[in-house]
């Protein structure tokens, strides 16, 4: 290996490492062509050596922790989304803990989230959504959703208020956007938060007063995740945006451990007053390096990951466009099952990122016998996450004791959702020949019923 370098400097003998990952990516990465019959999964990673010569020029510089891929990142990402403040963290749910907790902030004076208040969701969803709430003490409302567009029945909305309500948290299911207009129209009357998960969503678009937003730029407060099925990926990580300057002095600072000081890792004194004020009962001129603001946590991600996400980036626009025309396919596809089946709808006034292709059962039809039947033939299927979530192992002792949660009204679509529905992917890696494959195979189960 000293042999290879002989004679180079570093910059030179960086340069013959990366060629030869980009290579080594190329002959031996994404390699497979789908053959029939082979496993058609929901999602997959879709990358190329952009992403692993990203990941090598990282580790080569050995900074580990967040550094220049993630500031790079950050502003990047906040400038497709067209927000000001971009977080990095190393997850999305670890996003979704820093979009609640930042709600929580005493500096938020009389509209921060107490201990008892209420926060209005839904059931049908991933859990992590609602987690931070019941680890704080808050009381999470849960609403009923809409088939076939599996977001909340804003019709509920009035019925789920109360004097204890702070905020509204809310994901975009599988891509396709809540009704925003009503969402926040209704936040802003009753002087609510609003927090967009916008996880499943990345690239989703809503006409707003007449001009198109990306999801989670809208409400106060938006989540992204970038696990590996995700609209784009780093292995893990995710973020928390925000157009609030508060909001993100908030968010930043219980990323980093409940810190008051604005400092990136191994930087100093940048505001210049390091030593020179007074903090609580600390001695005047305590270290601000070391004055805790918040009760935080350390949710950064690493620099290799973000690294990833910068190559990824470039790729988001091509994704987003590819679920759109996988999911177009299908619904074509499919329309002849429309008998048996509900096919999704968008919400009116948005153009959906789509994550997956949602399809409930129509009365009669056995949503266990066509999943197992695709399962069986190489069709990969996900539910719609928790299903109704409080039916879930986690919430026995809470459903026993009757507390700690609400329900405003009935969850109907819910538990149907859990009963009779199930989705398939539409990631920007698949091909003509999988859509087909997955609508012949669909067919084929329904016509076994």
């Amino acid at each position: 290996m000293i042999k290879m370098f002989k004679g180079m400097n570093e910059s030179e003998a960086r340069k013959k490492i990366l060629e030869s990952v980009a290579e080594y990516c190329r002959t031996y990465h994404n390699t497979g062509e789908y053959k029939a019959g082979d496993r058609i999964p929901y999602a997959k990673r879709v990358y190329d050596e952009e992403e692993m010569v990203n990941l090598v020029d990282s580790a080569l510089e050995f900074w580990l922790t967040a550094g220049r891929f993630t500031e790079q990142f950050e502003k990047e990402l906040s400038e497709y989304l067209g927000i000001k403040y971009c977080s990095v963290v190393n997850s999305g749910s670890s996003a979704n803990l820093l979009a609640f907790m930042a709600l929580t902030s005493p500096l938020l004076g009389d509209k921060r989230i107490k201990p008892g208040d209420e926060i209005i969701t839904v059931a049908a969803g991933f859990p992590t959504t609602v987690t931070p709430m019941l680890q704080y003490g808050a009381v999470p409302v849960f609403v009923d959703v809409t088939i076939p567009q599996y977001n909340i029945d804003v019709t509920m909305l009035k019925n789920a208020l109360s004097e204890k309500t702070k905020a509204v948290m809310l994901a975009h299911t599988l891509g396709n956007p809540f009704d925003l207009k009503t969402v926040k129209e209704f936040c802003q009357r009753n002087g609510l938060w609003l927090v967009e998960d916008n996880c499943d969503a990345l690239g989703s678009a809503y006409r707003m007063d007449g001009s198109w937003k990306f999801t989670g730029t809208i409400g106060d407060i938006g989540t992204s995740s970038f696990y590996p099925p995700h609209h784009m990926t780093m292995g893990e990580g995710g973020a928390v945006y925000t157009d609030d300057s508060l909001l993100n002095k908030i968010i930043r600072s219980l990323r980093d451990w409940g810190r008051d000081c604005i400092c990136s890792s191994g930087k100093d004194n940048m505001c210049g007053h390091r030593f020179d004020k007074q903090y609580g009962e600390l001695p005047l001129g305590y270290d601000h390096k070391y004055v805790y603001s918040h009760f935080g946590y350390n949710l950064k991600a690493t620099d290799m990951q973000a690294a990833v996400g910068c190559a990824q980036l470039k790729k988001l626009p091509g994704f987003v466009e590819a679920r759109k025309r996988n999911f177009a396919y299908l619904s074509e596809r499919l329309q002849g099952a429309e008998g048996k089946l509900i096919l999704p709808k968008p919400c009116p006034d948005s153009d959906p990122s789509w994550f997956g292709y949602m399809i409930t059962c129509r009365e009669g039809v056995s949503k266990n016998q066509i999943v197992q039947y695709l399962e069986e033939h190489g069709v990969q299927t996900r539910m719609l996450f928790a299903g109704n979530l409080i039916k879930q192992p986690c919430f026995d002792e809470m459903r026993q004791a009757k507390k700690g949660y609400r329900v405003a009204g009935e969850l109907t679509n819910t538990d149907r959702i859990m009963q009779d529905t199930f989705w398939i992917g539409v990631y920007p890696g698949m091909s003509r020949e999988m859509l087909d494959d997955m609508a012949d195979r669909i067919m084929e189960a329904l016509e076994n019923e």
